[in-house]
């Protein structure tokens, strides 16, 4: 039957279900962190902090637990005077070449949990010495611990605008945050004021002294300054503000969701500018949501740069992740070929370039064809985005040195000319025993050997060099360049054509191969590591295997901290270097590196690598590099991340193999208990009961005296060993068979004393007392199991509190379940046994009592009230001495007076 036309258009859409479990996942992800507040303005002084102090002033006053951890307040008499009634956290004393410097005390901050931090200037560097380098990263731990912050931050300290406001007010801020944290801060509030009203404020000595506000007028704080900034503030908070709508529309399936996403290929070629476009690109994907990756193409043209422009490079690519770009270097003989390579196996939909100028072109009669061209011709239909970054001056005049230096090797363009002479002085000696033809190859083998040491450029120089000496030295007429014969032109050419195609595939030869063993070897530790690691069948195994593979993989010290059964780092025998172990706890415990070359506690010599499995970190790996450079090129950082990994996981497989084969033995032991229990629990219960029935029969018979009491001993510590068999028994029989109850509706009276029946000559000692109000709900449960509950319970309080003190027996009901307690006067619970320890098998408050028992009544008890569906609880009574051991049982629909005392299996 065909659907009516306007009958979809009125149902509502549905949501996307992977909007609705990203947003699930992120949910669980926040849960237990705390929220992030962010004060966001575009300069000093629009009231910022006035404002986070004013709304901490209202949270103060609903009952919330404000602590002010660090408030800058610059001089302002209405921003200190908003700081009153507040708890001030004091700041931590730390030395600073020969000073006193007061910082915030993020372990005190941490000890004290505040429900809110105000913590100012969110861009702030730590002194050196603080655990870490910047204050966003105090924040992220002190989110992680579950305390909620609030924070200030101007426009300036963004990473991604840091070099748009720097060609804006010609002042580099150094400062910065990255872009995530504002991104994912839970709330951001912009406080904004009119530029005209910040210069009075600044003219009136409200924002800073007089005399550093007139200085402050004349450089930063002018009008087109705090236009272009203001202008930036708000557009940024709007970009925010933006995504937080599509967000919304995702997951309500407002508008239709986007097929695909795009993904940006940036190329970076270690020039100027490098930075900037990195920057600049991290803003363009943001708006456009975009997947974006960064790559520098390892060209044999490249190889001969010196080692500044090679750490520029390094730094840049550092830049990209930082800001959340995935980055490679990526080998290739030709720079356009790889990048298309790349943005064809990554699904890049656009490449984007700087737009480089090309001056020496214009002076050649023939115009090669650039980078963006050779790509265009390569591959039509991706997308060259060229961007310009000549805007950014201070980064060009920054690094204009290094592009300079990083065009000429000087010492390979000697060494091939020394080389060529002394080829040339060889050849004089050749000379008199072979032809000049002959003599050709030895020119031949230098400009081969030239450029396989040295590369294109010495290995051309070498071709053209060997040319000129050979026209000179040996072609007449001798010692000058005129050719007397013109079959010598075609021989020149020859020669010179030949020379140069073998330096150059000899030099493409040595970029291939250096990269192929670059592969191998990264390839080959990584199998080596998986090979040996999935023989390994302990931890000493695993440790020693990881320590002699990575020390020699990565040329560096390796050193491996693993928990003990206490949970406490302990350095693993073989470990080389100095190892701090407070440092790998704060690596384990955040899950993220520390240590030397990154930005938390940098000062340490090491660096300290989370080994992170699947279910938890198993240790910690510290490697002291020799060369400490080699970790920022981006292979290498995945071939130690995937190192790690497989150590974590050989970890955990061998834990589990442990913890499997501990298990293994524990079930046997058990079940060789349970029989043995079993079978001497019903040999026991014969001989029990003889000896209780002929007890009791010859107690009324026995005259008063010696042989009464003996009777009377004789009764009840027969009774006691029947109890103690019947526990036996049904404990067996729970962990053989289960709990199969045989329900009836009781009321909870004529439970209480059917178990106080049981007891009534020994709990004659003790001052019994009961309080079990009139309206107590009927219980569905089972009678002989729940009176054996009742009976245990009592049983231990009448064993372990002094003769003449008195157990209270009570129950209530709280409009779900029915509470019934067995409260004693005597000394409490163990103070070295957890309560819960209490209710496991054979776990007895003191090891060694004279009072009789195996420690199996509160076990028992425990898994008869959870087979009812109940809970049952020990806690010191209140007001003491004494305990207080309650069991909670549900309470079900109550039965009609025609079916209520019907008995029912279960």
């Amino acid at each position: 039957m065909p659907a009516h036309p306007s009958s979809n258009a009125s149902m509502p859409a549905r949501p996307d279900p992977d909007a609705l479990v990203a947003k699930l996942q992120a949910e669980q992800a926040q849960a237990g962190r705390g929220k992030l507040r962010i004060y966001f303005g575009s300069n000093a002084g629009v009231g910022k902090t006035y404002a986070m102090l004013a709304a901490a002033q209202r949270e103060s006053q609903s009952g919330r637990a404000v602590l002010v951890g660090l408030v800058e307040t610059h001089g302002r008499a209405e921003t200190a005077q908003q700081l009153q009634g507040l708890e001030l956290l004091p700041r931590r004393a730390l030395s600073y070449q020969g000073r006193q410097l007061s910082e915030f005390d993020l372990d005190a901050a941490l000890q004290r949990r505040p429900a809110v931090l105000l913590l100012d200037e969110l861009a702030h560097s730590n002194v050196a010495g603080s655990r870490h380098p910047k204050r966003w990263q105090d924040v992220q731990e002190l989110l992680a611990a579950g305390i909620d912050v609030w924070t200030t931050l101007n426009i300036q300290h963004l990473e991604s605008l840091n070099d748009v406001v720097s060609g804006i007010v010609g002042i580099q801020v150094h400062e910065t945050v990255p872009d995530h944290i504002f991104d994912d801060a839970d709330e951001v509030i912009v406080v904004d004021i009119p530029p005209e009203e910040l210069l009075k404020r600044l003219h009136a000595g409200k924002v800073y002294p007089l005399e550093q506000a007139e200085r402050a007028s004349r450089n930063f704080f002018r009008l087109g300054n705090l236009l272009a900034l203001r202008e930036l503030a708000l557009r940024r908070t709007a970009d925010r503000v933006d995504e937080d709508m599509r967000d919304y529309r995702r997951e309500r399936a407002i508008d239709e969701v986007w097929p695909a996403r795009e993904r940006l290929l940036v190329g970076i070629g270690g020039r100027a500018g490098d930075d900037a476009l990195v920057r600049q690109v991290a803003r363009l994907a943001r708006r456009l949501e975009a997947e974006w990756m960064v790559v520098y193409v390892d060209a044999p043209a490249r190889q001969h740069r010196p080692r500044p422009a090679q750490e520029a490079v390094l730094k840049t690519l550092a830049l990209a992740a930082r800001l959340g770009a995935d980055t490679a270097t990526i080998p290739g003989t030709q720079v356009a070929q790889a990048l298309v390579d790349y943005a064809h196996e990554r699904n890049a939909s656009h490449l984007v370039l700087a737009r480089v100028s090309q001056r020496l072109s214009r002076w050649l009669p023939w115009k090669p064809a650039s980078l963006p061209e050779q790509i265009a011709r390569l591959n039509p239909g991706l997308d060259v985005l060229l961007l310009s970054v000549s805007r950014y001056k201070n980064e060009s005049v920054k690094r204009s040195t290094v592009e300079t230096k990083s065009g000429f090797s000087w010492k390979g363009y000697v060494g091939v000319t020394l080389a060529c002479f002394a080829a040339t002085a060889v050849a004089e000696l050749l000379l008199r025993v072979f032809e000049p033809a002959n003599v050709v190859m030895l020119f031949l083998l230098v400009v081969v050997l030239s450029a396989l040491r040295w590369g294109r450029g010495p290995g051309a120089w070498a071709a053209l060099l060997s040319v000129l000496l050979f026209d000179f030295f040996f072609v007449p007429p001798h010692h000058s360049f005129s050719v007397n014969d013109t079959q010598y032109l075609f021989t020149f050419s020859l020669m010179l054509g030949v020379a140069l195609v073998c330096g150059q595939l000899m030099a493409r030869l040595r970029h291939e191969a250096r990269v192929a063993a670059e592969r191998e070897r990264r390839a080959g530790a990584l199998a080596r590591l998986a090979r040996d690691l999935s023989g390994a069948l302990t931890q000493e195994q695993v440790s020693e295997i990881a320590l002699s593979t990575l020390s020699g993989v990565f040329d560096a010290q390796a050193g491996l901290l693993l928990p003990d059964s206490d949970e406490q780092l302990y350095v693993v025998r073989g470990s080389e270097g100095p190892i701090d172990p407070s440092v790998g706890r704060w690596s384990m415990e955040h899950g993220q590196m520390a240590g030397h070359g990154t930005d938390t506690l940098s000062a340490a010599p090491g660096l300290y690598v989370p080994l992170r499995a699947p279910v938890r970190a198993r240790g910690v790996l510290v490697l002291q590099l020799r060369a400490a450079h080699r970790l920022r090129v981006p292979e290498e950082r995945r071939l130690l991340d995937a190192c790690a990994s497989q150590i974590a996981l050989a970890l955990e497989r061998v834990h589990f193999v442990e913890v499997a084969q501990h298990t293994q033995v524990a079930m046997e032991g058990e079940r060789m208990r349970n029989t043995l229990l079993s079978a001497v629990s019903h040999d026991l219960r014969t001989p029990l009961t003889s000896i209780l029935g002929a007890a009791q029969a010859a107690l009324p018979h026995a005259p008063p005296g010696a042989a009464h009491e003996m009777l009377v001993q004789i009764r009840s510590q027969a009774q006691a060993m029947q109890q103690l068999v019947d526990n036996l028994l049904a404990m067996a029989r729970l962990q053989q068979g289960g709990v199969h109850l045989h329900r009836v509706w009781l009321p909870v009276e004529e439970l209480v004393g059917s178990a106080l029946v049981q007891l009534r000559e020994r709990l004659a000692g003790h001052a019994l007392q009961t309080q079990l109000p009139m309206d107590l709900p009927l219980l569905h449960v089972d009678a002989v199991l729940m009176e054996r509950v009742l009976v245990n319970l009592l049983d231990n309080a009448i064993k372990y509190t002094p003769a003449g003190t008195a157990i209270l027996v009570r129950a209530q009901y709280d409009g779900s379940a029915c509470v019934l307690s067995v409260q004693d006067a005597g000394p409490g619970l163990p103070a070295h046994v957890p309560a819960a320890h209490l209710f496991e098998p054979f776990t007895r408050g003191h090891a060694e009592s004279a009072v009789a028992g195996m420690g199996l009544g509160l076990a028992l008890a425990q898994r008869i009230v959870q087979a009812h569906g109940g809970s049952l609880q020990a806690a010191p009574a209140q007001p003491g001495p004494g305990t207080v051991f309650s069991v909670r049982l549900p309470v079900l629909e109550q039965p009609t007076l025609d079916d209520g005392m019907e008995e029912k299996s279960v």
